[in-house]
C-alpha cells in the first residue's frame, strides 16, 4: 500500500464510483494513520502531513527491530530513510530489504524509490573542519531525498578566516545557509553575519575536553549576536536539512 496523498485520493475516488467495497476501502486505510507492531507505531501519516515520511534513528535500537520498522516502511512504497547507522547494520538490512543504500559518510541508509521534483535553488552548505564533514554530508543527504541540490564549502573555519572572505561572493546569493561547526563554534556567527538568508547552525561533538562533546559549539551558537541564526541539537545534521528543505521552497 503506498501511503500518500495521491493513494488516499485514489481509494477515496474508486470507493465514490463503487470500483470497490466499503470493505476493500477499509482495508486498504485501516493502517493508514499507523501501523502497531507491537515494540513500535510505525506513523504512515506522516507522509501526507509533512510530505516525508517518519525516519528511522539507529541508535538505542536493536538490528531487529530496525529491520521490522524498515521494511514495513519499504513495504509501504515511501522513502526509507535510517539515520545514525553503522555499516554492520547496513550489510544486516541489506540480506532483507533490497535495494538500499549507504552514505557511509552521512552513516544514512536510504531507499527512494520515488524522486521528488528537484527545486530551483540550491542549499549552501559550509563546515569549519574536515571533522564536521559526516553531520555536513548527513544534513546534505537529507536534503537530496527532499529534492534539493547543494553547493558545498567545506573546511573554512576561523582559524583560517581568508577561506571565508574568498567565497562572500557564493554566501550572499545563497537562499539559505547550513553552518556546521565544532570547537568553538565561532563559524555560525561570522556567516551570519555576511548572509541576508537564513542561517541554520549545527554544532557538533567534535573538539578537546573543554568542548564538552559539542555543548560550548552549541551554547556559542545559541548566544550568537548575528540576527537570523537558528541553531539544531549537537550534530543533527538530519534536522538541518530538513529545515533547510522546509526553508528552500
Amino acid at each position: 500500500m503506498d501511503y500518500s496523498k495521491n493513494s488516499l485520493r485514489k481509494v477515496l475516488t474508486h470507493l465514490k464510483k463503487g470500483k470497490i467495497s466499503q470493505r476493500a476501502a477499509l482495508k486498504k486505510l485501516e493502517h493508514f494513520p499507523f501501523h502497531d507492531i507491537g515494540f513500535a507505531k510505525i506513523d504512515f501519516h506522516r507522509q501526507v502531513r509533512k510530505g516525508f515520511p517518519e525516519v528511522v534513528f539507529a541508535p538505542g535500537k536493536t538490528d531487529s527491530h530496525i529491520a521490522q520498522i524498515s521494511r514495513k516502511i519499504a513495504e509501504s512504497g515511501n522513502t526509507l530513510l535510517v539515520t545514525k547507522a553503522s555499516p554492520e547494520l547496513f550489510r544486516f538490512l541489506s540480506r532483507q530489504i533490497s535495494g538500499l543504500r549507504f552514505n557511509e559518510t552521512a552513516g544514512m541508509i536510504y531507499l527512494q524509490k520515488k524522486k521528488p521534483r528537484v527545486k530551483r535553488d540550491a542549499v549552501t552548505i559550509i563546515t569549519a573542519g574536515t571533522s564536521d564533514i559526516p553531520v555536513a554530508e548527513e544534513a546534505a543527504q537529507t536534503l537530496e531525498l527532499l529534492g534539493n541540490r547543494t553547493v558545498k564549502l567545506y573546511d573554512v573555519g576561523v582559524a583560517g578566516i581568508h577561506r571565508v572572505v574568498g567565497n562572500i561572493p557564493l554566501i550572499k546569493r545563497s537562499k539559505v545557509i547550513i553552518v556546521v561547526a565544532g570547537m568553538e563554534g565561532a563559524l555560525a556567527s561570522i556567516i551570519g553575519g555576511l548572509a541576508a538568508c537564513p542561517v541554520i547552525a549545527v554544532p557538533t561533538s567534535v573538539g578537546y575536553g573543554a568542548s564538552f562533546g559539542g555543548l560550548s559549539a552549541l551554547l556559542s551558537m545559541l548566544n550568537s549576536c548575528a540576527p537570523g541564526v537558528c541553531v539544531m541539537n549537537i550534530d543533527n545534521g538530519f534536522g538541518a536539512g530538513y529545515f533547510a528543505g522546509l526553508i528552500n521552497t
